[in-house]
């Protein structure tokens, strides 16, 4: 495998070996790895984590449930081409279409200058022909502008990262093409490393009681939203900006700051009335 491209983790990113051999495996045989899991198991962080390891421009495709391929290959503007034919500038050629061409998320990846990492963030958010024929244009390294009949062909391959939050199953051709890593949500010990990069000063205590009073709160039946790694930290952050807060508060069963863990009313009901001791 090319050690200029091999990915060993970044500074604020925890990496388990499992993690790390596969997207190796998937660089060095430049295929997409799609990447399932949870909210908050860190799909989308792994590509800035790869994008600053490996010094590479990061480029993110957010997919949305109506977009159409075209969107994220390129742009025709026809609004402004017709607005400079009747009132722009008279030195500016209308007639050069490619002027009126801009690069959608993928367009750029296929440009650049530099190797890029490209992110396409929940692609089961898109239709399956979206999802079949992206993966044609990724395999291809190459789409047609119809417009100035001009095939743009990828300067250099990027790195490819897909992200799925298992809302809609994806075609068998689709998962036939992609590596496939399923991230699992951090155990407690994994949980307390993730902190200690963020927090690296963070009283011992205060990490244990943290740690363990966000994993029983996780617990409580009938969460729709249970928090997630980001909650946790925004948590820490909230605890230790109240000047009022004390340890023993998380040891006695009485988490402060609720409503930074659970951002729905009734997941947060729920919450405050199981750990006030009454049944929801």
């Amino acid at each position: 495998m090319n050690e200029a491209v091999r990915f060993q983790g970044a500074s604020r990113y925890v990496l388990d070996d499992e993690l790390a051999r596969i997207v190796n495996v998937s660089i060095a045989l430049e295929m997409p790895l799609l990447l399932k899991g949870e909210p908050g198991t860190g799909k989308t962080m792994l590509a800035h984590a790869i994008a600053e390891a490996l010094a590479m421009p990061l480029i993110v495709l957010n997919v949305k449930s109506s977009m159409k391929l075209v969107d994220a290959l390129y742009q025709y503007d026809t609004l402004t081409r017709l607005n400079d034919s009747r009132f722009g500038d008279s030195r500016r050629d209308v007639s050069r279409i490619e002027d009126y061409i801009r690069m959608g998320k993928i367009g750029q990846a296929f440009t650049a200058e530099r190797r890029t990492v490209l992110l396409i963030d929940e692609i089961d958010k898109a239709d399956t022909d979206f999802q079949d024929d992206m993966l044609d244009v990724l395999d291809q390294m190459s789409f047609d502008i119809i417009e100035i009949d001009k095939t743009i062909r990828a300067r250099h391959r990027p790195v490819i990262l897909i992200t799925s939050n298992a809302k809609k199953d994806l075609s068998d051709p689709f998962l036939g093409r992609c590596n496939f890593h399923h991230i699992a949500f951090p155990d407690p010990e994994m949980m307390r490393r993730i902190v200690a990069v963020h927090f690296p000063d963070l009283d011992r205590r205060l990490l244990e009681q943290a740690v363990a009073a966000f994993y029983r709160l996780r617990r409580i039946e009938g969460i729709e939203k249970r928090p997630a790694t980001r909650e946790l930290l925004n948590w820490i952050r909230a605890l230790q900006a109240d000047p009022d807060f004390r340890p023993r508060d998380l040891e006695r069963g009485e988490p402060p700051f609720l409503g930074v863990l659970f951002k729905k009313s009734q997941d947060f009901l729920r919450a405050r009335e199981a750990t006030s001791g009454r049944r929801p």
